[in-house]
């Protein structure tokens, strides 16, 4: 990673900061993702800018984020020098290739995540539990230790000796009653950390708060949000770039205040902000998270030259909500059709299935709110039907549970989980299916965007069966490439199923029409991105 500019405030703290709070810990599932040793790597050192120095900013570890990935690679291939900055899922920095881009991922310490609170004595704060759940893991821990070399003294040790060794073990007994209550209190603090912000009381105070500070709200509300600053600051400042792409709001403060210190420099970077949803909209299950993200996007949005976003009716959306000058270019997350080398793996193979069967897809990300349950319960009345999930994160919880599920129900040989494959290949490895499928729940960000799969499947000339969420089902309904089902209704979603499957050509027979697909590739956003892009330097050096 590259180092602080001399003077910069973002020196590196000599230590690893503090644990993080019991009502914000960090998910430690393993993460499933191709390894980062299959990309070629680069050392820093001198480079050409090209047609400009770009630096993109993302909150994730790229390898999954096919939006980034395709904008990172697609600039580089147009000329310019592109640096894509992403979190590093471990503790040391990863650098790799993406074609001509190159990728930086740091670690990003939550280091500013706990608030005063978690650092009183607990007695001062009311309760015997530990400052956090990683403390209280420890401390059981080392008390059973203790007790199992205490175990392992007395079977080796003779009458007197374990005589003598009495004021010992009470102590250990007296140390785990201790361990274990304190544990204890630890885990239901962690438990009722968010009801206690939910209740009466503190939500009107934190509307206090947020009347009183207005948007600079956030600092109190998700500190956290500094930690990217922290990690990414010194490396925007010395990569010196012309374009800074803020992917997603959490990245457009550490993007406005690079472009400030720039400014004070005698430079003139020009901004974009990629709004990937509708932040008002996204679920949070911390009270306090929400208002933070919120307020966070209306203080920095002003300090974009740019706004980009995924889809017309988003950017109508940002136009008027957020008062901002001009109206979103839109750059939708269409596929990068025809740009893969190699071939995609058999998916049909992989569920160990012949040509003749029966298969619905759902490629993305797996949470109750996707909807994708439904495809498995429902299974039971589609008896000759198999369903391929390509996944990400097989282990995770919602997942296991779900295929649980499909034990009890009795199809689980009729389920199958699938690995995710390279964006490139994504639309030939879904092509063997017979139906994409769509079925998530109604929420504001999913009734305002074409989702990249919806583009998948339609490349892929798959039906396409989704929910009745408004901007996906009226354009299926548009174009007669599926059916629509009511989100979360068993009954009709197998109604549409059994409609495709009873004669698939005629939704098929829709992508004949070559002018449909024609502005649903990635090149053609790319080059609206591209354009931007010139545009901005452009004004720069007017």
């Amino acid at each position: 990673m590259a180092d602080p500019l001399p003077g910069s405030p973002f020196a590196a703290p000599a230590e690893s900061p503090v644990d993080t709070p019991p009502d914000s810990e960090p998910d430690t599932t393993p993460v499933s993702r191709p390894s980062t040793a299959v990309f070629p790597t680069w050392t820093p050192g001198p480079r050409d800018r090209g047609r400009g120095r770009v630096v993109m900013l993302v909150d994730n570890d790229v390898v999954r984020d096919s939006r980034v990935r395709k904008q990172a690679q697609s600039m580089a291939a147009a000329g310019w020098d592109v640096l894509l900055v992403g979190r590093a899922l471990g503790p040391a920095p990863e650098r790799f290739l993406l074609d001509q881009a190159r990728v930086l991922l740091v670690p990003v310490e939550r280091a500013l995540t706990a608030r005063n609170f978690h650092f009183r004595h607990p007695f001062l704060r009311g309760s015997l539990a530990y400052p956090n759940r990683r403390r209280a893991r420890h401390r059981t821990a080392q008390a059973a230790a203790r007790r199992a070399d205490l175990q392992a003294r007395l079977v080796t040790a003779g009458p007197v000796n374990r005589t003598l060794m009495l004021p010992a073990r009470v102590v250990a007994k007296a140390e785990r009653t201790w361990v274990a209550r304190r544990a204890e209190a630890t885990r239901r603090m962690a438990e009722t950390a968010t009801e206690r912000l939910d209740t009466g009381v503190r939500k009107a105070w934190t509307q206090l708060r947020i009347r009183v500070q207005g948007d600079r709200v956030w600092r109190a509300l998700d500190p956290h949000l500094w930690d990217f600053e922290l990690a990414y600051g010194p490396v925007i400042d010395r990569n010196e770039p012309d374009i800074i792409h803020a992917n997603d709001a959490i990245m457009l403060g550490v993007a406005a205040r690079a472009k400030a210190r720039a400014q004070a420099a005698g430079r003139r970077p020009a901004m974009v902000y990629d709004a990937h949803e509708y932040v008002p909209g996204r679920p949070g299950g911390h009270p306090w998270w929400l208002p933070a993200q919120i307020a966070h996007e209306r203080e920095y949005v002003r300090a974009a030259d740019a706004v980009v976003t995924v889809s017309e009716t988003l950017a109508e959306m940002l136009h008027t909500e957020l008062a901002l000058p001009e109206r979103p270019t839109v750059v939708l997350n269409a596929p990068p059709v025809g740009e893969g080398s190699g071939e995609a793996p058999s998916m049909r193979e992989l569920c160990g299935i012949g040509p003749d069967t029966p298969l619905l897809v759902y490629s993305g990300g797996m949470a109750p709110q996707r909807g994708v349950a439904i495809m498995v319960e429902t299974l039971p009345r589609l008896p000759d039907v198999h369903v391929a999930f390509v996944v990400g994160k097989p282990e995770a919880p919602f997942v296991v549970e779900l295929m649980a599920r499909a034990v009890e129900l009795g199809v689980r040989e009729r389920v199958h989980l699938l690995p995710y494959v390279d964006p490139e290949h994504v639309v030939d490895y879904v092509s063997e299916a017979d139906i994409g499928v769509h079925p998530t729940h109604h929420h504001p960000n999913h009734e305002i965007s074409l989702a990249t799969k919806f583009f998948e499947y339609s490349h892929a000339g798959l039906p396409i069966v989704v929910s009745d969420v408004r901007t996906m089902s009226e354009m299926v309904l548009k174009t007669g490439q599926g059916e629509v089902f009511r989100a979360e209704d068993e009954d009709d979603y197998v109604r549409a199923v059994q409609a495709v499957l009873a004669d698939p050509q005629r939704y098929r027979s829709v992508y004949d029409d070559h002018g449909l697909l024609a502005s649903w590739t990635w090149a053609g956003q790319a080059t609206v991105l591209d354009a931007l892009y010139t545009k901005l330097r452009g004004q720069q050096q007017g």
